[in-house]
């Protein structure tokens, strides 16, 4: 973990709701795995796979926005500039594979 981490302010409704859209993609992913083993049409399976995908990349940047709005805005009144490196990286991690 990082050094700052104990600094995070974060939205208590926008947490929330970056919950449940990280459930709902759960419940999609666990239907996606249920179509493979029923051997669905793997047209279907690719389409709903990327779906899935969209719905990850979309909790991704939702969290994004709100480490900025909060974390980051934190960090830099503290004078943290270790949270905007930490930031940088975790960025380039996140958007490697998307």
């Amino acid at each position: 973990m990082s050094s700052h981490t104990h600094n995070h302010h974060h939205d208590p409704a926008k947490m929330k709701a970056i919950v449940n859209r990280l459930s709902k993609a759960i419940g999609h992913l666990e239907s996606v795995k249920r179509m493979v083993e029923d051997d669905k049409d793997c047209t279907e399976v690719l389409i709903q796979l990327a779906a899935v995908r969209s719905a990850i990349n979309g909790c991704g940047k939702e969290l994004l926005k709100e480490h900025i709005s909060h974390c980051i805005v934190h960090a830099v009144q503290d004078g943290d500039e270790d949270a905007v490196n930490e930031l940088n990286d975790a960025i380039d991690k996140f958007l490697k594979n998307s």
